[in-house]
Protein backbone atom coordinates (compact mmCIF):
# COMPACT_ATOMS: atom_id res chain seq x y z
CA UNK A 1 0.00 0.00 0.00
CA UNK A 2 1.73 2.96 -1.03
CA UNK A 3 0.24 6.12 -0.56
CA UNK A 4 1.62 9.22 -2.09
CA UNK A 5 2.72 12.29 0.68
CA UNK A 6 1.87 14.62 -2.57
CA UNK A 7 -1.89 14.24 -2.89
CA UNK A 8 -2.86 14.10 0.92
CA UNK A 9 -2.70 17.83 2.41
CA UNK A 10 0.48 17.93 5.13
CA UNK A 11 -0.80 17.55 9.08
CA UNK A 12 -0.39 20.15 11.25
CA UNK A 13 1.57 17.82 13.45
CA UNK A 14 2.42 14.13 13.70
CA UNK A 15 2.94 11.91 16.98
CA UNK A 16 5.42 9.18 16.79
CA UNK A 17 4.25 6.77 20.00
CA UNK A 18 1.01 6.29 22.54
CA UNK A 19 2.78 6.13 25.97
CA UNK A 20 2.06 9.00 28.20
CA UNK A 21 4.00 11.08 26.46
CA UNK A 22 2.06 11.04 22.76
CA UNK A 23 -1.51 10.72 24.61
CA UNK A 24 -0.91 14.30 26.62
CA UNK A 25 0.48 15.70 23.94
CA UNK A 26 -2.56 14.67 21.92
CA UNK A 27 -4.88 16.23 25.04
CA UNK A 28 -2.94 18.99 25.06
CA UNK A 29 -2.80 20.00 21.14
CA UNK A 30 -6.40 19.20 21.60
CA UNK A 31 -7.72 21.70 24.43
CA UNK A 32 -4.71 24.18 22.08
CA UNK A 33 -7.92 24.30 19.28
CA UNK A 34 -5.10 22.22 16.89
CA UNK A 35 -7.47 19.34 15.81
CA UNK A 36 -5.49 18.57 12.67
CA UNK A 37 -3.04 15.68 14.14
CA UNK A 38 -2.51 12.02 13.67
CA UNK A 39 -1.03 9.73 16.73
CA UNK A 40 0.99 6.52 14.97
CA UNK A 41 1.34 3.57 17.13
CA UNK A 42 3.73 0.71 16.21
CA UNK A 43 1.52 -1.68 18.75
CA UNK A 44 -2.19 -3.04 17.68
CA UNK A 45 -2.98 -1.17 21.15
CA UNK A 46 -2.17 2.58 22.66
CA UNK A 47 -0.40 2.35 26.12
CA UNK A 48 3.37 1.98 25.18
CA UNK A 49 5.75 0.67 28.22
CA UNK A 50 2.12 0.09 30.28
CA UNK A 51 1.13 -1.86 27.11
CA UNK A 52 4.42 -3.74 27.03
CA UNK A 53 5.25 -4.64 30.60
CA UNK A 54 2.77 -6.86 32.12
CA UNK A 55 4.27 -9.45 33.69
CA UNK A 56 3.87 -10.67 36.87
CA UNK A 57 3.65 -7.96 39.30
CA UNK A 58 4.42 -4.90 37.45
CA UNK A 59 3.70 -1.70 39.02
CA UNK A 60 4.71 1.43 39.28
CA UNK A 61 7.33 3.14 41.88
CA UNK A 62 5.74 6.29 42.07
CA UNK A 63 2.68 6.79 44.04
CA UNK A 64 -0.08 6.95 41.86
CA UNK A 65 -1.43 9.97 42.55
CA UNK A 66 1.92 11.56 41.29
CA UNK A 67 1.98 9.14 38.52
CA UNK A 68 -1.06 10.15 36.34
CA UNK A 69 -2.06 13.80 34.37
CA UNK A 70 -2.77 17.28 36.68
CA UNK A 71 -5.55 17.79 33.96
CA UNK A 72 -7.04 14.32 34.69
CA UNK A 73 -6.95 13.37 38.15
CA UNK A 74 -8.64 10.22 38.90
CA UNK A 75 -9.72 9.50 42.22
CA UNK A 76 -10.17 5.85 42.38
CA UNK A 77 -6.49 4.26 41.99
CA UNK A 78 -7.15 1.01 44.06
CA UNK A 79 -3.54 1.26 46.08
CA UNK A 80 -0.50 4.09 46.80
CA UNK A 81 1.39 2.41 44.07
CA UNK A 82 -1.09 1.44 40.84
CA UNK A 83 -0.14 -1.63 39.25
CA UNK A 84 0.57 -2.07 35.48
CA UNK A 85 -2.94 -3.15 34.59
CA UNK A 86 -4.14 0.03 36.40
CA UNK A 87 -2.26 2.34 34.34
CA UNK A 88 -2.88 0.99 30.99
CA UNK A 89 -6.61 1.60 32.45
CA UNK A 90 -6.08 5.18 33.26
CA UNK A 91 -4.87 5.17 29.56
CA UNK A 92 -7.34 3.60 27.79
CA UNK A 93 -9.76 5.66 29.73
CA UNK A 94 -8.00 9.20 28.52
CA UNK A 95 -8.29 7.64 25.11
CA UNK A 96 -11.81 7.71 25.86
CA UNK A 97 -12.30 10.45 27.76
CA UNK A 98 -10.86 12.90 25.31
CA UNK A 99 -12.60 10.75 21.96
CA UNK A 100 -8.76 10.21 20.51
CA UNK A 101 -9.29 7.14 19.02
CA UNK A 102 -10.17 8.49 15.51
CA UNK A 103 -6.61 10.29 15.66
CA UNK A 104 -4.71 6.95 16.32
CA UNK A 105 -3.65 4.96 13.93
CA UNK A 106 -2.31 1.22 15.50
CA UNK A 107 -0.05 -1.14 13.72
CA UNK A 108 1.24 1.99 12.29
CA UNK A 109 5.42 1.34 12.84
CA UNK A 110 7.43 4.17 11.40
CA UNK A 111 10.54 3.37 9.48
CA UNK A 112 11.66 6.64 8.14
CA UNK A 113 11.60 10.39 8.68
CA UNK A 114 13.14 13.42 6.34
CA UNK A 115 13.00 17.00 6.47
CA UNK A 116 12.30 18.42 3.15
CA UNK A 117 13.34 22.03 3.87
CA UNK A 118 12.18 23.54 0.79
CA UNK A 119 8.40 22.41 1.24
CA UNK A 120 9.22 22.86 5.25
CA UNK A 121 7.56 19.46 5.87
CA UNK A 122 8.63 16.13 7.54
CA UNK A 123 8.04 13.25 5.30
CA UNK A 124 7.33 10.19 7.32
CA UNK A 125 7.71 6.76 5.57
CA UNK A 126 5.89 3.23 7.41
CA UNK A 127 7.30 0.16 7.53
CA UNK A 128 4.55 -1.07 5.05
CA UNK A 129 6.03 1.63 2.09
CA UNK A 130 3.54 4.64 3.01
CA UNK A 131 3.98 8.10 3.19
CA UNK A 132 2.36 10.62 5.52
CA UNK A 133 3.67 14.23 5.55
CA UNK A 134 3.43 17.25 8.20
CA UNK A 135 4.86 20.20 9.38
CA UNK A 136 5.91 19.01 12.91
CA UNK A 137 7.05 16.19 13.75
CA UNK A 138 6.47 14.80 17.28
CA UNK A 139 8.64 11.74 18.85
CA UNK A 140 6.99 10.32 22.09
CA UNK A 141 8.88 7.31 21.89
CA UNK A 142 10.17 7.10 25.43
CA UNK A 143 13.18 5.56 26.76
CA UNK A 144 12.05 2.01 27.39
CA UNK A 145 10.58 0.56 24.13
CA UNK A 146 13.44 -1.38 22.91
CA UNK A 147 13.76 -4.43 25.49
CA UNK A 148 17.67 -5.59 25.41
CA UNK A 149 18.56 -9.51 25.12
CA UNK A 150 22.00 -10.78 26.77
CA UNK A 151 24.99 -10.92 24.39
CA UNK A 152 26.00 -14.56 25.89
CA UNK A 153 27.57 -17.18 23.74
CA UNK A 154 25.33 -19.73 22.54
CA UNK A 155 22.10 -18.24 23.78
CA UNK A 156 20.11 -19.43 20.22
CA UNK A 157 21.18 -22.94 20.99
CA UNK A 158 18.84 -23.23 24.13
CA UNK A 159 16.14 -25.64 23.61
CA UNK A 160 13.87 -24.67 26.17
CA UNK A 161 11.40 -21.63 25.99
CA UNK A 162 12.95 -17.91 26.51
CA UNK A 163 11.57 -14.65 26.55
CA UNK A 164 11.94 -10.69 27.68
CA UNK A 165 9.69 -9.85 30.61
CA UNK A 166 8.73 -6.98 28.36
CA UNK A 167 7.45 -9.54 26.17
CA UNK A 168 5.95 -12.02 28.81
CA UNK A 169 4.34 -15.17 27.69
CA UNK A 170 1.32 -15.52 29.77
CA UNK A 171 0.47 -18.83 27.61
CA UNK A 172 3.36 -20.48 29.39
CA UNK A 173 2.66 -22.05 32.52
CA UNK A 174 5.88 -22.01 34.95
CA UNK A 175 4.28 -24.35 37.71
CA UNK A 176 7.05 -26.83 38.47
CA UNK A 177 9.41 -25.52 36.26
CA UNK A 178 12.97 -25.18 36.19
CA UNK A 179 13.46 -21.35 35.82
CA UNK A 180 16.61 -19.13 35.09
CA UNK A 181 16.04 -15.32 35.54
CA UNK A 182 19.16 -13.29 33.77
CA UNK A 183 19.09 -10.04 35.43
CA UNK A 184 18.39 -8.25 38.67
CA UNK A 185 16.64 -4.88 37.34
CA UNK A 186 13.12 -3.09 38.21
CA UNK A 187 11.49 -5.98 36.18
CA UNK A 188 13.04 -8.83 37.95
CA UNK A 189 12.62 -7.88 41.31
CA UNK A 190 8.76 -7.43 40.38
CA UNK A 191 8.19 -10.99 38.24
CA UNK A 192 10.29 -12.96 40.97
CA UNK A 193 8.23 -12.75 43.66
CA UNK A 194 5.37 -13.75 41.55
CA UNK A 195 6.66 -16.59 40.11
CA UNK A 196 8.88 -17.93 43.08
CA UNK A 197 5.78 -19.74 44.53
CA UNK A 198 5.04 -21.83 41.36
CA UNK A 199 8.34 -22.52 39.97
CA UNK A 200 10.44 -26.22 41.25
CA UNK A 201 13.57 -24.01 41.03
CA UNK A 202 14.46 -20.39 40.66
CA UNK A 203 18.13 -19.43 39.71
CA UNK A 204 18.71 -15.90 39.47
CA UNK A 205 21.91 -14.90 37.45
CA UNK A 206 22.92 -11.93 38.90
CA UNK A 207 25.81 -9.05 37.35
CA UNK A 208 25.20 -6.68 39.95
CA UNK A 209 23.20 -6.78 42.80
CA UNK A 210 20.45 -3.50 43.87
CA UNK A 211 19.94 -1.44 46.59
CA UNK A 212 16.31 -2.48 47.20
CA UNK A 213 14.05 -0.10 49.64
CA UNK A 214 10.82 -1.14 51.52
CA UNK A 215 7.46 0.29 49.61
CA UNK A 216 5.24 2.26 51.75
CA UNK A 217 2.28 0.65 49.39
CA UNK A 218 -0.80 -0.56 50.43
CA UNK A 219 -4.68 -0.78 48.96
CA UNK A 220 -6.99 2.42 49.75
CA UNK A 221 -9.56 2.29 52.14
CA UNK A 222 -12.95 2.37 50.84
CA UNK A 223 -13.29 5.71 53.57
CA UNK A 224 -10.54 7.14 51.55
CA UNK A 225 -11.72 6.59 48.11
CA UNK A 226 -15.19 7.77 49.36
CA UNK A 227 -13.29 10.81 50.97
CA UNK A 228 -11.62 11.81 47.41
CA UNK A 229 -14.08 10.94 45.21
CA UNK A 230 -16.03 13.54 47.18
CA UNK A 231 -13.42 16.15 47.46
CA UNK A 232 -10.95 16.27 44.77
CA UNK A 233 -8.69 18.84 46.22
CA UNK A 234 -7.96 16.76 48.51
CA UNK A 235 -6.30 14.72 46.28
CA UNK A 236 -4.62 17.76 44.75
CA UNK A 237 -3.07 18.57 48.07
CA UNK A 238 -2.01 14.67 48.71
CA UNK A 239 -0.18 14.68 45.04
CA UNK A 240 1.23 18.55 45.95
CA UNK A 241 2.93 16.89 49.32
CA UNK A 242 4.27 13.70 47.84
CA UNK A 243 6.08 15.82 44.80
CA UNK A 244 7.71 17.66 47.39
CA UNK A 245 8.27 14.63 49.47
CA UNK A 246 9.81 13.03 46.13
CA UNK A 247 11.44 16.28 45.29
CA UNK A 248 13.27 16.66 48.60
CA UNK A 249 14.78 13.17 47.65
CA UNK A 250 16.38 14.92 44.73
CA UNK A 251 19.14 16.47 47.60
CA UNK A 252 20.49 13.10 48.19
CA UNK A 253 20.90 12.74 44.48
CA UNK A 254 21.73 15.69 43.25
CA UNK A 255 23.31 18.45 45.52
CA UNK A 256 24.43 16.52 48.71
CA UNK A 257 25.38 12.71 47.75
CA UNK A 258 25.93 12.28 51.50
CA UNK A 259 22.27 12.37 52.54
CA UNK A 260 22.31 8.86 50.53
CA UNK A 261 23.82 7.47 54.30
CA UNK A 262 19.99 7.43 55.59
CA UNK A 263 19.00 5.81 52.61
CA UNK A 264 21.24 2.99 53.27
CA UNK A 265 20.52 2.76 56.64
CA UNK A 266 17.05 1.70 55.71
CA UNK A 267 18.67 -0.26 53.01
CA UNK A 268 20.68 -2.49 55.57
CA UNK A 269 17.93 -2.43 57.86
CA UNK A 270 15.51 -4.39 55.34
CA UNK A 271 18.23 -6.32 54.39
CA UNK A 272 19.24 -8.31 57.64
CA UNK A 273 15.44 -8.14 58.13
CA UNK A 274 14.73 -10.36 55.35
CA UNK A 275 17.95 -12.39 54.83
CA UNK A 276 19.56 -14.33 57.24
CA UNK A 277 21.76 -16.73 55.48
CA UNK A 278 25.29 -14.29 55.88
CA UNK A 279 26.31 -16.03 52.03
CA UNK A 280 23.59 -14.39 50.31
CA UNK A 281 23.83 -11.56 52.38
CA UNK A 282 27.10 -10.98 50.96
CA UNK A 283 26.04 -11.83 47.24
CA UNK A 284 22.82 -8.80 47.74
CA UNK A 285 25.33 -6.26 49.04
CA UNK A 286 26.19 -3.65 46.11
CA UNK A 287 29.73 -3.26 45.69
CA UNK A 288 28.84 0.74 44.55
CA UNK A 289 27.73 3.92 46.05
CA UNK A 290 23.60 4.37 46.67
CA UNK A 291 21.80 5.69 43.86
CA UNK A 292 24.11 5.29 41.33
CA UNK A 293 22.21 3.03 39.56
CA UNK A 294 18.15 3.20 39.80
CA UNK A 295 17.09 2.40 43.87
CA UNK A 296 14.60 -0.26 43.67
CA UNK A 297 11.40 -0.37 46.32
CA UNK A 298 10.24 -3.74 46.88
CA UNK A 299 8.35 -5.62 50.23
CA UNK A 300 8.49 -9.04 48.38
CA UNK A 301 11.49 -9.48 46.81
CA UNK A 302 14.29 -10.55 49.58
CA UNK A 303 11.59 -12.80 51.06
CA UNK A 304 11.12 -14.63 48.23
CA UNK A 305 15.15 -14.63 47.73
CA UNK A 306 15.42 -16.66 50.67
CA UNK A 307 13.34 -19.26 50.27
CA UNK A 308 14.58 -22.70 49.65
CA UNK A 309 13.69 -22.77 45.89
CA UNK A 310 15.63 -20.17 45.01
CA UNK A 311 19.24 -19.86 44.06
CA UNK A 312 21.46 -16.45 43.79
CA UNK A 313 24.15 -16.53 41.13
CA UNK A 314 27.04 -14.27 41.22
CA UNK A 315 29.35 -15.86 38.88
CA UNK A 316 29.81 -14.38 35.80
CA UNK A 317 27.50 -16.29 32.72
CA UNK A 318 30.21 -17.63 30.17
CA UNK A 319 28.42 -20.08 28.03
CA UNK A 320 24.28 -20.76 27.41
CA UNK A 321 23.70 -24.89 26.31
CA UNK A 322 20.96 -26.71 24.92
CA UNK A 323 19.34 -27.24 28.51
CA UNK A 324 21.08 -25.37 30.91
CA UNK A 325 23.82 -21.77 31.61
CA UNK A 326 27.54 -22.34 32.09
CA UNK A 327 28.85 -19.85 34.79
CA UNK A 328 32.55 -18.94 34.98
CA UNK A 329 33.25 -21.38 37.62
CA UNK A 330 32.35 -24.01 35.21
CA UNK A 331 29.49 -25.22 36.81
CA UNK A 332 26.41 -25.88 34.52
CA UNK A 333 22.70 -24.51 35.88
CA UNK A 334 19.78 -27.03 34.08
CA UNK A 335 17.21 -24.79 32.82
CA UNK A 336 13.56 -25.64 31.49
CA UNK A 337 12.84 -21.58 30.89
CA UNK A 338 14.88 -18.05 30.51
CA UNK A 339 13.73 -15.00 31.26
CA UNK A 340 15.52 -11.97 30.62
CA UNK A 341 15.20 -8.90 32.92
CA UNK A 342 17.64 -7.25 31.15
CA UNK A 343 16.33 -4.17 30.61
CA UNK A 344 15.88 -1.34 27.42
CA UNK A 345 18.59 -0.19 25.26
CA UNK A 346 17.11 3.24 27.17
CA UNK A 347 20.48 5.63 25.43
CA UNK A 348 19.38 4.71 21.67
CA UNK A 349 16.03 7.42 21.74
CA UNK A 350 14.65 6.72 18.43
CA UNK A 351 16.11 3.27 17.49
CA UNK A 352 15.02 1.93 15.25
CA UNK A 353 13.75 5.00 12.99
CA UNK A 354 16.20 6.27 10.44
CA UNK A 355 15.53 9.82 10.85
CA UNK A 356 17.45 12.56 8.04
CA UNK A 357 17.38 16.20 8.85
CA UNK A 358 18.57 19.15 7.26
CA UNK A 359 21.55 18.66 4.43
CA UNK A 360 20.89 14.90 4.47
CA UNK A 361 22.54 14.66 8.47
CA UNK A 362 20.97 11.81 10.26
CA UNK A 363 20.31 11.25 13.58
CA UNK A 364 22.65 8.48 14.03
CA UNK A 365 25.65 10.33 12.92
CA UNK A 366 24.55 13.61 14.77
CA UNK A 367 24.14 11.14 17.53
CA UNK A 368 27.02 9.18 17.35
CA UNK A 369 28.88 10.36 20.29
CA UNK A 370 25.58 9.73 22.95
CA UNK A 371 22.49 11.46 22.63
CA UNK A 372 21.81 15.24 23.58
CA UNK A 373 19.47 18.05 23.15
CA UNK A 374 18.48 21.47 24.24
CA UNK A 375 16.45 20.79 26.74
CA UNK A 376 16.04 17.40 26.34
CA UNK A 377 13.56 18.40 22.91
CA UNK A 378 15.09 20.13 20.18
CA UNK A 379 18.14 19.00 18.18
CA UNK A 380 20.23 21.29 15.81
CA UNK A 381 19.92 20.12 12.40
CA UNK A 382 16.55 18.98 12.97
CA UNK A 383 14.03 21.75 12.77
CA UNK A 384 10.34 21.23 13.97
CA UNK A 385 10.95 17.85 15.30
CA UNK A 386 10.01 17.85 19.24
CA UNK A 387 11.35 14.78 21.49
CA UNK A 388 8.97 14.08 24.98
CA UNK A 389 11.26 12.17 27.34
CA UNK A 390 14.40 12.87 25.09
CA UNK A 391 17.83 13.12 26.20
CA UNK A 392 19.09 13.89 29.90
CA UNK A 393 14.69 14.24 31.15
CA UNK A 394 14.28 10.88 33.04
CA UNK A 395 14.91 11.06 36.86
CA UNK A 396 15.62 9.34 39.54
CA UNK A 397 14.13 10.86 41.92
CA UNK A 398 9.85 12.16 41.00
CA UNK A 399 7.37 11.47 38.45
CA UNK A 400 8.42 11.84 34.84
CA UNK A 401 4.90 12.52 34.31
CA UNK A 402 5.44 16.43 35.60
CA UNK A 403 8.54 16.25 33.38
CA UNK A 404 6.53 15.57 30.20
CA UNK A 405 3.77 18.00 31.10
CA UNK A 406 6.58 20.69 31.07
CA UNK A 407 7.55 19.64 27.50
CA UNK A 408 4.12 19.75 26.70
CA UNK A 409 3.86 23.24 27.39
CA UNK A 410 7.24 24.03 25.50
CA UNK A 411 6.29 22.42 22.42
CA UNK A 412 2.68 24.21 22.04
CA UNK A 413 4.90 27.55 22.63
CA UNK A 414 6.82 26.57 20.05
CA UNK A 415 3.72 25.39 17.89
CA UNK A 416 2.57 29.18 18.30
CA UNK A 417 5.40 30.66 17.21
CA UNK A 418 5.31 28.66 13.84
CA UNK A 419 1.82 30.10 13.60
CA UNK A 420 3.29 33.42 13.28
CA UNK A 421 4.59 33.01 9.90
CA UNK A 422 7.35 31.43 11.19
CA UNK A 423 8.60 28.25 8.88
CA UNK A 424 10.55 26.29 11.16
CA UNK A 425 12.45 26.48 13.91
CA UNK A 426 15.57 24.85 14.33
CA UNK A 427 17.49 25.01 17.22
CA UNK A 428 21.05 26.65 16.81
CA UNK A 429 24.01 24.20 17.41
CA UNK A 430 25.73 26.90 19.57
CA UNK A 431 22.91 26.76 22.12
CA UNK A 432 22.40 23.14 22.29
CA UNK A 433 26.01 23.08 22.92
CA UNK A 434 26.30 25.14 25.93
CA UNK A 435 23.13 23.38 26.96
CA UNK A 436 25.20 19.93 27.13
CA UNK A 437 27.88 21.26 28.64
CA UNK A 438 26.33 22.62 31.59
CA UNK A 439 24.12 19.08 31.53
CA UNK A 440 27.70 17.23 31.58
CA UNK A 441 29.06 19.49 33.88
CA UNK A 442 26.00 19.15 36.57
CA UNK A 443 26.25 15.40 35.89
CA UNK A 444 29.59 14.90 37.02
CA UNK A 445 28.42 16.42 40.88
CA UNK A 446 25.72 13.87 40.56
CA UNK A 447 25.49 10.43 42.54
CA UNK A 448 25.20 8.61 39.14
CA UNK A 449 28.73 9.65 38.30
CA UNK A 450 29.98 8.52 41.30
CA UNK A 451 31.44 5.05 40.23
CA UNK A 452 28.96 2.95 38.36
CA UNK A 453 27.86 1.78 35.01
CA UNK A 454 24.27 2.06 34.34
CA UNK A 455 21.83 2.27 31.81
CA UNK A 456 21.73 6.13 32.20
CA UNK A 457 24.95 6.42 30.59
CA UNK A 458 26.68 5.64 27.18
CA UNK A 459 29.72 2.82 27.13
CA UNK A 460 31.65 6.16 26.94
CA UNK A 461 30.66 7.46 30.05
CA UNK A 462 28.43 10.23 28.33
CA UNK A 463 25.23 10.85 30.93
CA UNK A 464 22.37 10.81 28.28
CA UNK A 465 19.50 9.69 30.23
CA UNK A 466 19.16 11.63 33.26
CA UNK A 467 18.11 15.64 34.57
CA UNK A 468 20.82 16.55 36.73
CA UNK A 469 18.78 18.74 38.72
CA UNK A 470 15.40 19.55 40.19
CA UNK A 471 12.08 19.27 38.84
CA UNK A 472 10.83 22.65 38.70
CA UNK A 473 14.02 23.80 37.33
CA UNK A 474 13.32 22.18 34.32
CA UNK A 475 10.04 23.46 34.60
CA UNK A 476 11.33 26.69 34.82
CA UNK A 477 13.67 26.61 32.25
CA UNK A 478 10.64 24.78 29.75
CA UNK A 479 8.64 28.15 30.79
CA UNK A 480 8.51 29.47 27.21
CA UNK A 481 11.39 29.19 23.80
CA UNK A 482 13.87 31.44 24.28
CA UNK A 483 13.70 32.13 20.33
CA UNK A 484 17.77 33.71 20.45
CA UNK A 485 18.58 29.94 21.04
CA UNK A 486 16.67 28.99 17.63
CA UNK A 487 17.08 29.82 13.67
CA UNK A 488 13.60 31.46 12.79
CA UNK A 489 13.06 30.42 8.71
CA UNK A 490 10.57 32.92 7.78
Amino acid sequence: MNNNSENQAPLRVLIIGSGFGGLGMAIQLQKAGIEDFLILEKAAEVGGTWRDNSYPGAACDVPSHLYSFSFELKSDWSRKFAPQAEIHGYMLHCVNKYQLRSRIRCNAEVASAAFDAAAALWRVTLSNGEELCAEVLISACGQLNQPTFPALPGIERFQGEAFHSARWRHDLDLSGKRVGVIGTGASAIQFVPQIQPKVADLKLFQRSPAYVLAKPDRVYKPWELAVMRRLPWLQRIDRGLKYIQYEVRGLAFISVPRLMKMFRFSFERQLNQHISNPHLRTQLQPDYPMGCKRILISNDYYPALAQPNVSVISEAISAVTETAIVTADGREHPCDVLIYGTGFAATDFLAPMHITGLGGLSLNQAWRDGAEAYKGISVSGFPNLFILYGPNTNLGHNSIIYMLESQFRYVLSCLDVLRQGVRYLDVKATAQQRFNQQIQASSHRTIWEQGCSSWYKTASGKSTNNWPGYTFTYRQQTRAPELNDYECTR
